[in-house]
């Protein structure tokens, strides 16, 4: 297989279009000599294993390699851009990073291991997710003047959509087991989320307190005087509500629900996940889901002796049906930090996507349904 080298003009424009560091526009000539010698390489052994399937040579990648390579080679040695230049006109060196590149590319690009998935990132079940992901991420990931609470919602809907993303790349990349265990992660994300929202602002500042607990109960604030004052406050406060010591943890990490007024501890909520912020949340018929994602990440042998089909069908439902409660919640966000041109642009895009992302979930709750079995979480009624 004949390789169609880039030229050098074509290389430097590359180097452009990756933001390239100034530093390597003064190798360029060097680099490009390494080049050549990595493409050499590569057809060399193309022409030796013709058995083999080979797919397009990517000049991009193959450049992307070697700066890499050279940058790593180069970061902790702190030589002056006179004594690299001299080490880059090495035939000896020229050789050993072009051996490394050619090795690196083949067997990672070429003959890379993948086992086959389910779906590709360009089939709409996919595709259509994925246009939403990012639209919603590059939205939060502008500054906004925002004030504390507002702040919170903006960083805990990123979060929660970047693992929703996270959660699509695992699953066309066929790691469908992983993806339902990164769920679970998801899954806290927006309950806690729901709990703030649903109830205002005195369990956002309780949230905000709680958080201060636990830096000192992990040792991250440094002032000695400060955390000692938060440890009696701690102490206080679970003698307020008749908790012993043995409960400290769980109320660090659960205890801003007590600021729910017409909740009853140990009536309508317990300091854990599932009979707490789950259940207040609303999304307590996700909890057997929970469950079985939590024996995943834990290393059961689930891990280990499962039904990819299975876990894949049921992780891309629960990612459309958590994705469905966050978007509402991020439709309110972005009506109060953008233009009404923009929200109406926004409506404009939820009235195509929003109603094909639902016509998919129809599908695939239908799908496991039929081929799997039902299960209680499947009802429409969370989706309301």
């Amino acid at each position: 297989m004949k390789i169609k080298k880039v030229n050098k003009n074509q290389l430097v424009n590359i180097l452009k279009g990756l933001n390239s560091s100034k530093e390597v526009f003064l190798f360029t000539n060097e680099i490009y000599e390494i080049y050549e010698t990595v493409c050499d390489g590569i057809e060399e052994v193309m022409k030796i294993t013709e058995f083999k399937e080979y797919t397009y040579v990517n000049p991009v990648v193959i450049i992307l390699y070697i700066v890499n390579e050279l940058g790593f080679y180069f970061k902790s040695r702190n030589f002056s851009p006179e004594k690299i230049g001299e080490i880059l006109k090495t035939d000896s060196f020229v050789e050993f990073i072009g051996s490394i590149v050619c090795d690196k590319y083949l067997t990672n690009e070429q003959l890379n291991y993948k086992s086959p998935a389910f779906l590709n990132k360009f089939n709409p079940q996919i595709s259509t997710l994925s246009l939403y992901f990012n639209f919603c991420l590059n939205i939060l990931n502008k500054s906004y003047n925002l004030n504390k609470y507002d702040d919170l919602v903006k960083n805990m809907l990123k979060n929660s959509l970047s693992l929703g993303q996270c959660i699509e790349n695992l699953l066309i990349n066929a790691f469908d087991v992983e993806a339902f265990s990164t769920w679970r992660t998801m899954h806290e994300n927006e309950c806690i989320l729901y709990c703030l929202v649903l109830n205002g602002k005195e369990t956002f500042d309780s949230y905000f307190r709680h958080i201060q607990y636990s830096l000192a109960y992990r040792g991250q604030i440094k002032n000695k005087e400060q955390t000692d004052k938060i440890f009696e406050e701690i102490k206080s406060k679970m003698k307020e509500y008749n908790l012993k010591s043995k409960d400290m943890k769980k109320f660090i990490e659960y205890g801003y629900l007590f600021s729910i007024k017409d909740k009853e501890f140990n009536v309508d909520f317990k300091l854990n996940f599932r009979d707490g912020v789950e259940t207040i949340a609303g999304l307590k018929s996700y909890s057997k889901i929970y469950e079985l994602s939590s024996e995943i990440a834990h290393s059961s042998p689930l891990l280990i002796f499962s039904n990819r089909e299975y876990y894949f069908n049921l992780t891309l439902l629960n990612l459309y049906e958590t994705f469905f409660r966050l978007e509402k919640v991020f439709y309110i966000f972005y009506k109060k930090v953008s233009k009404k041109d923009e929200v109406e642009q926004y409506e404009t895009l939820q009235k195509i996507y929003i109603n094909q992302l639902h016509q998919i979930h129809n599908g695939l709750s239908s799908l496991f349904k039929d081929k799997f079995f039902r299960i209680e979480h499947l009802d429409n009624k969370n989706l309301q």
